[in-house]
């Protein structure tokens, strides 16, 4: 009994060691920030080599935009079931799917 009670307080402390509860905070540094024409701030960065897939953050929240490289749009349209976010040269536009409201365009590199 006393041998199940190990390995199951080892198996719980295992797993909980990959939940990285005390992991600090995502810094900024490999987002790029762009500044929107309504002064919104849109903080992208792409997560894979071949540049299909990008994360996005709005303003200062923590809250992360995992979005898809979309086909056929002239330059990259990335998008989900709630934001999408287009990059044309060296400027961007982002909005909001389901009701098409603007956050920002000519959102450019600080």
């Amino acid at each position: 009994m006393k041998g199940f009670i190990a390995i199951t307080a080892l198996a719980l402390l295992a797993g909980c060691s990959s939940l990285n509860l005390f992991k600090p905070a995502e810094s900024t540094d490999s987002w790029t920030t762009w500044t929107c024409d309504s002064q919104a701030k849109v903080l992208w960065r792409y997560t894979d080599a071949a540049r299909k897939d990008v994360d996005v953050r709005l303003g200062g929240t923590d809250k992360v935009y995992p979005l898809k490289l979309e086909p056929g749009a002239e330059g990259s349209l990335y998008s989900n079931d709630v934001l999408a976010f287009h990059i044309k040269g060296e400027e961007g536009l982002a909005y909001w799917v389901a009701t098409n409201d603007l956050i920002g365009r000519g959102c450019k590199a600080e």
